[in-house]
């Protein structure tokens, strides 16, 4: 069987594994999820063993010490995937919920009603975590889900996958044994050899850093949900309270710099900018954040720098404006007002989660409707773009793309909807 063969035989799998699990209810498909979390801390030891091959095989192929710790699985991660499977099946079924409904001068009834989207393909990186998590939000939202993960995690999931897809046979015996499927090849053109099948794929949706995004987007001809990039801003206004757009300046850089959530560029309104800046310097430099600075913002911090033999103040060049840094770096920019900052988060930014600090209520509302980003906050951190955070339970990913789901994506955003008409006998004239 070629590689063709091979995937279009993983779709077809797949789409009548999903015919199957539209069929499930609420309460078999709880009882599935609840299995497999078991199921997954019953067999530890077996996970753990087929994840030793895969932290060889990364040691053996050069990668970082990052990328192995991420790979790696032990008892508190296993653990981990098993209590994010309860929650999931804790959380309310996205499916069959009555989203409008109305009722015609004719007498026809018409609703509107949630739906699972099919067949959904899921391409990510080093995590295998990530296998149980986004196994059990699809499963759990009634799609078969197609599962890619990186070379270097193949044997940790494909066991999970079978860990999960042999407890949810055990526990209900109309489980679709496709509803949960690993790309079983580590060859390149396996992706787009399954994302041309259009009749059978539904939906994509990668994780992971750009390249890998770009490269799928490229490649798919069926719908792709993403974000490319986090450049996300913090807008410290002439009317902020200055204590607090030091704070959430703080928590938005420093508290976890790697993800996409974090700020990348402050921006801060000429007229505050004399006071605050050196003040939040120093608390940047005594977290060894790097500055890359206007002229204006080097001016403003020229002392402190004299004050931190560590610090580190550079340029800043049009390139940076447009990069995600996932580090201790920081873009800091001086602007003339609200309007300079709404311009340079839209031209600059990624439609990620951009955030205003100000006690100016017309200056907050002009902000949160103009800048055009999946999450705008007003006096809070971009960190809280987050499944969790939002009250969602379980996320999937962040889409920054305007059709479809936009921003955090957790079960609801899983789903698509169709119109039922409930008539008697009524014809259109």
């Amino acid at each position: 069987m070629n590689l063709t063969e091979q995937m279009t035989q993983l779709a077809k799998q797949a789409k009548a594994a999903s015919r199957e699990l539209a069929k499930l209810t609420t309460a078999e498909k709880n009882a599935c999820l609840l299995a497999m979390a078991a199921a997954l801390e019953q067999n530890a030891t077996s996970i753990k063993q087929a994840n030793d091959l895969d932290m060889e095989f990364g040691a053996s192929h050069g990668l970082s010490s990052a990328m192995l710790d991420r790979l790696k699985l032990d008892d508190k991660r296993i653990s981990g995937m098993a209590k994010g499977l309860r929650e999931v099946a804790a959380l309310a079924d996205p499916v069959g919920k009555i989203l409008d409904e109305r009722l015609r001068p004719n007498g026809l009834k018409l609703q509107k009603i949630s739906t699972p989207i099919g067949v959904v393909v899921i391409i990510y990186e080093s995590r295998p975590n990530v296998t149980a998590d986004a196994a059990s939000l699809c499963f759990k939202s009634g799609n078969a889900t197609i599962l890619r993960g990186g070379k270097e995690a193949l044997n940790s999931n494909q066991i999970i996958a079978k860990t999960m897809i042999d407890a949810g046979k055990i526990a209900h015996r109309g489980f679709p044994e496709h509803a949960i499927q690993v790309v079983p090849t580590t060859d390149r053109e396996a992706i787009p050899a399954l994302l041309s099948l259009t009749q059978y794929v539904d939906l994509c949706m990668p994780r992971g850093g750009e390249s890998l995004i770009r490269a799928v987007a490229d490649c798919s001809k069926v719908p792709v949900i993403k974000h490319y990039k986090g450049v996300c801003h913090i807008f410290v206004d002439t009317d902020a309270d200055l204590k607090m757009a030091e704070e959430i300046t703080m928590n938005a850089k420093v508290q976890r710099p790697g993800v996409c959530n974090a700020a990348e560029t402050l921006l801060v309104d000429q007229t505050v900018a004399e006071k605050f800046l050196p003040i939040l310097g120093e608390k940047l430099f005594a977290k060894h954040v790097e500055i890359r600075g206007d002229a204006a913002t080097r001016e403003h911090l020229k002392f402190q720098i004299a004050n931190f033999k560590t610090a580190k103040l550079k340029p800043v060049s049009e390139q940076d404006y447009f990069t995600e840094y996932n580090d201790y770096i920081l873009n800091v920019r001086v602007v003339d007002g609200v309007r300079g900052a709404i311009d340079h988060i839209n031209h600059y930014g990624s439609a990620h989660s951009d955030s205003i600090v100000t006690k100016n209520e017309a200056h907050a509302r002009q902000f949160l409707a103009e800048v055009d980003s999946a999450a705008v906050y007003w006096n809070a951190s971009t960190r809280f773009t987050d499944g969790g955070e939002f009250g969602m339970g379980a996320e999937i990913g962040i889409s920054t793309d305007k059709i479809g789901a936009r921003g955090p994506m957790g079960l609801d955003e899983l789903t698509s909807y169709k119109w039922l008409g409930l008539g008697n006998g009524q014809v259109r004239g």
